[in-house]
């Protein structure tokens, strides 16, 4: 299908064809009949991306001190390519469009295939020929409005939850500073919600559009606005203003305080600079609020990406309901649409439609439209090459029956921030041909699969599990999909990669290990640490001990927000199982023996925003007498470094500094090691997941091993449950 995208890199607009996406739980599958270009937000996203890397810098510094914590923690060399690895992403343009659903997936009710609807969400709504939209995100269509009206679905919310925040009431005078495409739409909710309405804007021609749809007066910026606001409200001045510009200046919160009323109302929709001319605002005691875009719901996963809507009689207006109620509006003739509309463009012109609102042509526009073939046939899977012959696969080993000497050929499912920065670099390093990859949106599959080269993209997994052609599935999508993928590409023959963690419960844990066990294709898990320079030295130094070992493993975690999906109990499985697995494991892979105890303790907090299993103490005890306490903590600074390893035992001692620094102990003397970069193991890994494959050599990892990781990071959740000491079968 197309689809619009930026780069983040030059900021430039390019229409890509990329798979069309699949039907998935809680989303509706939409084809697109129109979108709407946003040409106050959508331009300052192509401006910020058109900027040079330093003006980007200081556009986002908040961004800037991510990287250079991430450089004192990792290293600059990998803060640097994954810097790289982020502006080499495109960007999905787009948020408000109409279509018709296709599919929904499971856990939707609302929607059924032939239904017309309002779509939003940037990331959602996007500018392409299918969407694949949360259930939550979409709202029927009436049956007096068309596509291109539906297509201002998301806009017209945000207009309406600005007019909702000032409150206005029958009668009122309400100014509305800036007359674009949400000025124009705010002007026309209040007309039609009994006020009268005073536009400004720099533009006289959008003054007078105002006034034709319905804005009792207006003015152009400029020193007499203020005598034309206070002559218009009989010289009381606004009852309430809504600041619809955008613009980095802070003349519009000072022009908004001037034409209020005394105890007025104040309310910030567009992009506008805030600083607030406090003895202004004091001495008429003014009212100020922030219109958080769309509607309650809006930046809340749980309303928008997992399903879960607000209670009606708690939560009257949610951003689902206010598109519903624009909608309705627009429907009843109290908003009209068409006048806006100053340009449209097909698909395939999408790029000049960018370099309109960017300002390249000079030409005047508000609301531009980009219209569907809704008719054209797509593809779900797109080759980029031809596909190798059946006598070309056994030239490569296939018939080989010890599996030696065959080519790794990799199918891709999932294709996150991880797997572009460590997994992929590091297998086409260790000589894996990239076969088939799959993304959930298909932009991300696109990326990946011209910079590695991969001969198909596809958007569902069953195109990687089911192609001939793979003998590697890599499987790095959100936790939830883990077990069942896995199981099934096991199931297809092909051996498996799989990112952590290995299943979130013991019922899953137990189909994927039978799976595993058949003979023929093996199981990877993505275990990295013991991969790692500074662990097999640490394992090598106390080889040939008759001790137990006693591990201590400091954690500093840092804090996760409670909202990310990480922390869902059924899409992460929160960060026990899905982060603290693979220091159980490196504890294991010192020990030489399974752990067979946990007991596990959170560290309290009256905070709500605290996720309590996010900081525990975890005491691990092994077959072999070992014991480990493993300190994963989110509670502190960064400075200290992330991992820090010490392991005691046979009159010697180890410790592991963030797999940079190491530093052996015996008979009083040390031996300090220390590498120029972090090295975790990912490199090693990925070396012998290809042996595995193309010298049919051992697992990486005994499977006996990923079981009992896993089962022992459910049992510290038991543990914590209780309070009391779990036994790890």
């Amino acid at each position: 299908m197309k689809q619009l995208l930026q780069n983040l890199k030059n900021g430039e607009g390019t229409v890509a064809e990329v798979p069309a996406p699949v039907a998935r739980a809680g989303r509706v599958l939409v084809r697109t009949a129109a979108s709407l270009v946003s040409a106050g937000t959508e331009r300052a996203v192509v401006e910020l991306g058109r900027k040079s890397l330093l003006a980007k810098a200081r556009e986002r510094p908040d961004l800037v001190r991510k990287v250079v914590e991430r450089v004192k923690t990792e290293g600059l060399v990998n803060t640097v390519g994954a810097v790289r690895e982020k502006l080499d992403e495109s960007h999905a343009l787009g948020y408000s469009a109409a279509g018709v659903v296709l599919e929904v997936g499971a856990n939707v009710a609302e929607f059924r295939a032939g239904d017309r609807v309002a779509c939003a969400g940037a990331g959602y709504a996007t500018h392409a020929e299918v969407l694949s939209v949360p259930k939550n995100l979409c709202v029927a269509l009436p049956e007096a409005v068309d596509f291109e009206a539906g297509a201002f679905g998301t806009v017209g919310a945000i207009a309406l939850q600005g007019v909702r925040l000032a409150e206005p009431t029958l009668g009122e005078s309400v100014v509305v500073i800036g007359l674009g495409l949400i000025g124009q739409l705010t002007c026309q909710l209040l007309s039609a919600n009994g006020c009268r309405v005073f536009g400004i804007d720099v533009d006289a021609s959008r003054v007078a559009l105002a006034r034709k749809l319905g804005a009792d007066d207006g003015a152009t910026s400029g020193e007499d606005v203020r005598r034309a606001v206070e002559a218009w409200t009989r010289g009381r001045g606004a009852d309430a203003v809504l600041i619809t510009a955008a613009t980095h200046s802070s003349e519009p919160v000072k022009l908004a305080g001037e034409v209020s009323r005394l105890k007025g109302r104040v309310v910030a929709v567009g992009a506008v600079g805030m600083d607030v001319p406090r003895n202004l605002y004091f001495a008429r005691e003014l009212t100020l609020k922030v219109s958080m875009s769309y509607g309650p719901g809006r930046y809340d996963p749980e309303y928008e990406e997992r399903g879960h809507d607000y209670p009606l009689p708690y939560v009257r207006w949610t951003e689902g309901r206010n598109i519903e109620a624009f909608l309705d509006a627009v429907a009843a003739g109290r908003v009209r649409i068409a006048p806006l509309v100053t340009h449209r463009f097909a698909i395939e012109e999408g790029e000049r439609a960018y370099q309109l609102i960017a300002g390249d042509t000079r030409e005047p526009h508000l609301a531009v439209l980009l219209t569907y073939d809704t008719a054209r046939e797509l593809a779900t899977v797109i080759e980029r090459r031809p596909r190798a012959r059946a006598s070309e696969a056994a030239r490569a080993g296939d018939d080989d029956a010890a599996g030696r000497g065959r080519e790794v050929r990799v199918g891709m499912i999932g294709a996150g921030a991880y797997a572009r920065a460590m997994l992929l670099p590091h297998f086409k390093a260790a000589g894996a041909r990239f076969q088939s990859i799959a993304t959930a949106s298909g932009v991300t599959a696109r990326d990946v699969g011209e910079k590695y080269d991969f001969a198909s993209l596809a958007s569902g997994a069953d195109a990687v599990v089911e192609d001939p052609e793979v003998n590697l599935v890599v499987i790095a999508t959100r936790h939830d999909s883990h077990a069942a993928l896995a199981r099934r590409a096991l199931e297809e023959g092909k051996h498996v990669f799989l990112e952590k963690p290995l299943a979130l419960d013991d019922e899953e844990l137990d189909a994927l290990l039978e799976a595993a066990s058949r003979p023929g294709a093996k199981l990877s898990v993505g275990f990295n640490r013991r991969f790692s320079p500074a662990a097999r030295a640490a394992r090598e130094f106390f080889a040939g001990r008759r001790e137990p070992l006693s591990i201590l493993y400091r954690v500093n975690a840092g804090r996760v927000p409670r909202s990310h999906w990480t922390q869902s109990p059924e899409e992460g499985g929160g960060r026990i199982r899905g982060e603290v697995c693979h220091f159980v494991d490196l504890c294991q892979f010192f020990a030489g023996a399974p752990p067979v105890g946990v007991f596990a303790e959170s560290v309290r907090s009256d905070n709500a925003e605290t996720v309590e299993e996010d900081s525990v103490f975890v005491t691990l005890r092994f077959a072999d007498g070992s014991n480990a306490c493993v300190a994963y903590l989110a509670e502190g600074d960064r400075a200290p470094g992330k991992e820090r390893v010490e392991i005691f035992g046979a009159g010697r001692s180890f410790v592991i500094e963030d797999f940079r620094a190491s530093l052996a102990c015996r008979g009083g003397h040390e031996e300090k090691t220390r590498l120029r970069a972090a090295d975790k193991g990912q490199a090693e890994e990925v070396r012998a997941v290809c042996r595995m494959v193309s010298e049919g050599a051992p697992a990486p990892i005994p499977l006996e091993e990923l079981a009992a990781t896993t089962r022992a990071t459910f049992r510290i959740l038991d543990s914590l449950r209780t309070g009391q000491p779990v036994t790890v079968s």
